[in-house]
This record gives C-alpha cells, sequence and structure tokens, in this order.
C-alpha cells in the first residue's frame, strides 16, 4: 500500500508546472519505501535527458562515498528515498554554474517533500550541498555542521539528520582540509546509524 502512495504521489509531483523559470521535467527517484531521505539542491541540466537524480558527475562522487560505507550505487537507488529542494532544473546562472532557486520556487517544492516526510516517516535525513542544509539548519559555515548529527523534529517527527557537503566537481571543500576530514565524519556517522546498517 505504501509503494502504491507513494507512486501516486510521484505521479502528481511529475505532473506539477507550478515554477514558470524552472526547466521541466520533474525529477523523481524510485518509488522507495525508505526510512533514508536523501534531499540534494535540484537537478543539474543532464538529469532531465537521463531521468534520475544525481545522474552525472555530481552522483558518481556522491555514489563513491556511499560505498566506501558499504552500499554501492544500485543499492542506494533502490534502498534510499532521493528526493531535492527542488525538483526540476532551475537553469543556469549568466555568471556560471547552475541557477539558485528562488525563495518562492523552494516553497512551491517544499510541499511535495513534506508529503514524503508524512509518507515515509524518516529516521535518518541525509543533506546534500548548503542549499538543502539551508531549508532544516542554521548555518553559516559547512564546519560548523559536516560531520554532526542532528536530532530535529521535522513537521512533528524527531529524525536524525547528517549534512554532507556538495559532492560538485567545482567544489574543492571535501578534498581539502577541514572539508576531507569533516566528510569521513559525518560518512562514519551515516554508516552507523542503524537505518543504514539495516540495509547492509
Amino acid at each position: 500500500m505504501l509503494i502504491e502512495n507513494i507512486k501516486k504521489h510521484q505521479k502528481n509531483l511529475r505532473a506539477c508546472r507550478k515554477c514558470k523559470a524552472m526547466i521541466p521535467p520533474v525529477i523523481t527517484c524510485l518509488p522507495v519505501a525508505s526510512k533514508i531521505i536523501l534531499i540534494g539542491q535540484a537537478p543539474g541540466e543532464r538529469e532531465g535527458d537521463l531521468g534520475r537524480p544525481f545522474a552525472w558527475t555530481a552522483g558518481k562522487t556522491l555514489f563513491k562515498w556511499f560505498a566506501s560505507i558499504g552500499l554501492d550505487e544500485e543499492v542506494v537507488r533502490h534502498q534510499v528515498y532521493i528526493a531535492a529542494v527542488c525538483r526540476c532544473f532551475p537553469g543556469k546562472n549568466p555568471k556560471g554554474g547552475d541557477r539558485v532557486p528562488s525563495r518562492v520556487e523552494i516553497q512551491n517544492c517544499k510541499t511535495w517533500l513534506q508529503e514524503e516526510f508524512e509518507l515515509l516517516e524518516p529516521e535518518l535525513v541525509i543533506l546534500v550541498g548548503k542549499l538543502a542544509i539551508e531549508q532544516f539548519l542554521e548555518v553559516d559555515r559547512l564546519v560548523d555542521v559536516v560531520g554532526k548529527t542532528f536530532r530535529k523534529d521535522v513537521d512533528g517527527r524527531l529524525v536524525d539528520i547528517v549534512p554532507l557537503p556538495h559532492p560538485s566537481g567545482a567544489s574543492t571543500w571535501h578534498v581539502m582540509l577541514p572539508g576531507k576530514d569533516l566528510l569521513h565524519q559525518a560518512l562514519s556517522i551515516i554508516e552507523r546509524h542503524p537505518a543504514w546498517q539495516a540495509l547492509l
């Protein structure tokens, strides 16, 4: 029944066209009944063609991180619910990189994420990148949050939140100190979490 509800939710989500500046298609993960939600920022321009989240360079890095703590890409895609702050490609920033979604766009997409929390009742929330982290935690600098666990009430439900840096090739934060060590700490926290252990 839960899988059917997730499929129905994703069908409605894929039909969403609230944000005129966003570039469809809406990207969704597999309909996974998981106690782990991974929340990214927004799809890149390649994800639309490939039809799945984290399908390009950043995804390769992200799934290498997860392979280092016991789960390869296929297992993660079939056992972890992968969401995002925004589900459509925001388009390019004229100054380089992808455009950061507006507050209105983030708010429009938030209702889908809230519904996913209600459906899945997650125990572990993995936040990937500063935009995702900012939706749940007060953050000025990644060094203040990466490598730590935050127990937080999200829509009336206590969850463990573990922030990760964004695995973008454009960022050097996670390959230089202290980012490299903090990333390792964060991955160790995820690996030890009961919801992750249940998938090993």
